[in-house]
């Protein structure tokens, strides 16, 4: 059935779309949503580091004890963390190697990806060694994800 044209505009039915303000206000709300949640994900991925930092020192701690009682010693400051995933060939030789060494290349390398820092005997550990992170930052000291984080702190962070 054909309607017959009349030469009337038809009158506005239901309305379809959004308005300019409208979709302000929608974009308005998502980008203050994703800052809250921008700000909260980044302090929750910094938290997640240090706790990495940790655990990552627990493993060469215990690769370095695995070193001591292979080799009746630990590797010396100058020797560092790179024996344990290379054989020193500067004195002290170690006696008794592993072929496979203790850990892999990338174990030595913290969160933020800087290697670990490594003294024996150490500061602030001297009958045994000081191993250490210096945060987020890469320097001596800080703040929050920033400190320094140390074997001889009990992962609480401390500075040098």
């Amino acid at each position: 059935m054909r309607i017959p044209w009349d030469g009337l505009r038809p009158t506005p039915g239901p309305r379809h779309g959004f308005t300019l303000i409208e979709m302000m206000a929608v974009v308005l709300i998502i980008g203050m949503l994703s800052v809250l949640f921008g700000t909260v994900v980044i302090g929750r991925i910094e938290g997640a580091r240090v706790t990495t930092a940790s655990a990552a020192m627990t493993k060469i701690e215990q690769a370095l004890e695995f070193y001591r009682l292979d080799n009746a010693r630990y590797p010396t400051s100058e020797q560092g963390l790179e024996a344990l995933v290379n054989e020193p060939t500067m004195d002290p030789l170690p006696r008794n190697y592993r072929p496979e060494g203790y850990l892999r290349e990338r174990d030595l390398i913290d969160p933020w990806g800087e290697p670990f820092g490594y003294e024996y005997p150490g500061s602030n550990n001297t009958f045994s060694f000081d191993l250490w992170s210096y945060g987020a930052d890469g320097q001596a000291g800080g703040e929050g994800p920033d400190r320094d984080i140390g074997n001889w702190s009990e992962g609480d962070g401390a500075s040098e």
